[in-house]
């Protein structure tokens, strides 16, 4: 199924190793600032329109329904390399059975207005970035800017006060459609530093007959999260394939409203420029605006397109309004 407005895209050509200059290229070339006004916190979610949104309802056909979460617990992605001081989450009980079998909540219960009902309470301690997630508008800064030209004021000890998760919750829902590269190369899982060119990415739109436009959400399957789920190794912020420089062309001609990978942070790492880490966040998040998720489980959907040929869904992933919060987990559904 193809949408109503596909574009082509061009690749970068990398004729010498990227740079920060490179970076700085590629993000005034490609800057959304200020192009849905000085004050926008949605970025490239405008391209979402009410139309596209109800447009996208045609990729209804079965109604089946593929969770693209990671369950969230003690067994996560966050191990022995985990990054930034990121933890899996802590689940605990505040009121369990044991409670009611000793009689200790009765008293308590609703204030003691019970009129003999009883109940289990749990609370969960987490990094909002430490399964599946998205990232906010805030979370990346580069040369001293966010999206939309804010400075690091804006994220003040209290939170984001600008570009926070929370303005993103009645935005992402839309067309979304899985582009399989790993399928593509007739492997299991690329090889940890793979970068992904733009032509990886057409090659698999031609393959899998879909083509990616305006307002769309893309999962892009390296195949490294059915590798490692279950024994995480290196996984957080190790080695690993991810989108390179060359795709960048292809994401933004495409005016997509969002791209999210299988691995734990979306481009190539190692990365290909030797002195700034992480470059596509900063072209991706902070120049273009554009929303990117990370740590989704795209295996039980990439079987489920394999077989029945079918690499375009609706996508519902709204993200937990946090208020003031530089990222969010959620539990992001593809409908067929």
């Amino acid at each position: 199924m193809t949408t109503e407005t596909p574009t082509t895209s061009s690749s970068v050509e990398q004729t010498e190793v990227p740079t920060v200059e490179t970076v700085r290229e590629l993000s005034r070339k490609y800057s959304n600032w200020e192009r849905w006004g000085a004050n926008d916190q949605l970025g490239t979610l405008n391209h979402v329109t009410p139309e596209l949104v109800a447009k996208a309802s045609a990729s209804i056909r079965s109604g089946k329904r593929i969770s693209l979460g990671l369950n969230f617990d003690q067994n996560g992605p966050q191990g022995g390399g985990a990054f930034g001081g990121r933890f899996n989450p802590i689940h605990l009980m505040f009121r369990d059975g044991g409670d009611i079998a000793n009689g200790t909540v009765i008293d308590d219960f609703y204030g003691g207005n019970d009129r003999h009902i009883r109940g289990t309470d749990d609370m969960i301690i987490m990094p909002l970035q430490s399964g599946t997630q998205w990232d906010a508008l805030g979370h990346i800064f580069f040369d001293g800017h966010m999206y939309n030209g804010r400075t690091p004021q804006a994220v003040t000890s209290k939170g984001a006060t600008f570009g926070d998760i929370a303005q993103a919750k009645n935005q992402i829902a839309g067309r979304g459609v899985l582009l399989d590269v790993a399928r593509l190369k007739g492997v299991d899982a690329l090889e940890p530093g793979y970068a992904i060119t733009a032509e990886d990415l057409e090659a698999c739109e031609a393959a899998q007959n879909v083509t990616v436009g305006r307002g769309d959400f893309v999962m892009v399957r390296t195949g490294q999260m059915g590798e490692r789920k279950g024994n995480w190794s290196d996984y957080s912020a190790g080695s690993a394939p991810g989108l390179g420089f060359s795709s960048i062309p292809w994401v933004a001609e495409r005016e997509i409203a969002a791209v999210a990978t299988d691995t734990w942070g979306m481009e190539v790492l190692p990365n290909e420029s030797p002195d700034v880490f992480q470059p596509l966040h900063c072209v991706f998040l902070v120049a273009m605006g554009l929303f990117v998720g990370e740590i989704f489980d795209l295996e039980d959907l990439a079987a489920d397109c394999a077989e029945d040929g079918q690499y375009d869904f609706f996508f519902c992933a709204p993200p937990l309004p946090f208020t003031r919060a530089v990222g969010s987990p959620v539990n992001p559904m593809a409908i067929k």
